[in-house]
């Protein structure tokens, strides 16, 4: 039987274009966290040929969602924050990883911390806030 985070992630996912079309690929999907996995495109590359901001933020954004939302709530971000360690480069392969770090009946904060596959060092990191409203998504 799926976890209550796989079905919110395959019903969020069926409408999720922008995730659909990052190519996301779920690695660990369990209430409160989340890791995904991304393979830098072409298309995603700003004109220094380096993984461009926003794609990173979207990854990260991405992963956030399925990480805070997997506890059922309909859960949206109202501030996000990234810092930018390293560049990422065509076919580079991204592991996203969504924590959630503190859980109110309201908010939630979430870290993501984007590394390339098979090193430790991080190249992103995100810390982002949602509000947890009372709707349930229907799983």
């Amino acid at each position: 039987m799926k976890t209550k985070a796989v079905r919110v992630y395959e019903k969020m996912m069926e409408q999720d274009y922008c995730s659909q079309w990052l190519g996301i690929n779920p690695v660990k999907l369990e209430e409160g966290h989340c890791v995904l996995q991304m393979t830098v495109r072409k298309e995603m590359l700003n004109g220094f040929l380096t993984l461009h901001g926003g794609i990173a933020y979207a990854l990260a954004d991405s992963a956030l969602a399925f990480a805070s939302n997997s506890y059922g709530r309909i859960s949206p971000l109202i501030n996000g924050n990234m810092a930018y360690a390293k560049s990422a480069k065509e076919g580079d392969v991204l592991i996203a990883e969504a924590k959630v770090i503190s859980l109110g009946n309201k908010k939630a904060d979430v870290d993501v911390t984007i590394y390339k596959q098979g090193e430790k060092e991080a190249y992103y990191f995100f810390r982002g806030t949602v509000y947890r409203t009372s709707k349930e998504h229907q799983v």
